[in-house]
């Protein structure tokens, strides 16, 4: 039976780093499973280098919004880390889906299925998994901070990944003369009053990719257009 279905995209800084599962691979992933199970997706939604709880992603809370007012039946993930790799944020999400009587897909898993008070372990392996992500993610995040700070204590550039714009040159940030061409093409695009969307697309339709090679999504673009021109601040190396 066919659904109409949202699709979620996303990666932190952490995901980048251990196994380049980026934003690309993942719209890739979707369509296929899509294809092969006859479904239709009706928009991708991204977060690029953002976590934390759903109020925080635009993109998580504009693919909740679609089925909470039926525009969707349900959504689909390349894995439910991608979703949340924390548990309380995982269930929340999973509980606004299916309160609002859509279904959730996880492709490498299948169907995240609706708790069952008749199925307690249904509910208990979940979170156990669920868990187990989070522990990874906390394991990973305290090793590239301890990196960091070995790093800066070599008196290095010890921010993670440069922002787009910018580069690390013998351990120093330094401009990146054509992706700062690219962010003052942007500005002038949201000057004359363009959609994030809008500036997107025409960035993917010139052939300019991101900052890692993948395609623009209207969160990366408000994440650029939102950094600072001559600094880095915390928020821009969010894990």
């Amino acid at each position: 039976m066919e659904m109409k279905l949202v699709a979620y995209l996303r990666v932190s800084t952490i995901g980048q780093v251990e196994d380049g599962h980026g934003l690309k691979i993942q719209e890739e992933l979707v369509q296929q499973w899509a294809k092969s199970h006859g479904h239709s997706i009706l928009t991708f939604y991204a977060d690029e280098g953002i976590s934390g709880k759903i109020e925080t992603r635009a993109g998580l809370e504009e693919a909740l919004s679609a089925v909470r007012f039926n525009s969707a039946e349900g959504i689909v993930v390349a894995s439910l880390d991608r979703l949340a790799r924390t548990l309380t944020v995982q269930e929340a999400a999973l509980q606004q889906v299916w309160s609002a009587g859509g279904r959730v897909f996880s492709i490498d898993t299948g169907e995240v299925m609706a708790d069952d008070p008749d199925d307690p372990v249904r509910t208990f392996v979940r979170q156990i998994l669920g868990a187990v992500s989070q522990l990874e993610a906390g394991m990973i995040s305290r090793r590239l901070r301890r990196g960091r700070e070995h790093k800066a204590s070599l008196g290095g550039y010890a921010h993670g990944s440069p922002p787009y714009g910018f580069r690390a040159d013998g351990g120093v940030l330094v401009a990146d003369t054509k992706e700062q061409g690219v962010r003052q093409f942007m500005k002038a695009l949201r000057q004359e009053g363009r959609s994030l969307r809008e500036i997107a697309s025409r960035l993917n339709d010139s052939d300019i990719r991101s900052k890692r090679g993948g395609i623009w999504h209207p969160q990366t673009v408000a994440r650029v257009l939102a950094q600072s021109d001559g600094s880095i601040s915390e928020s821009d190396t969010t894990t």
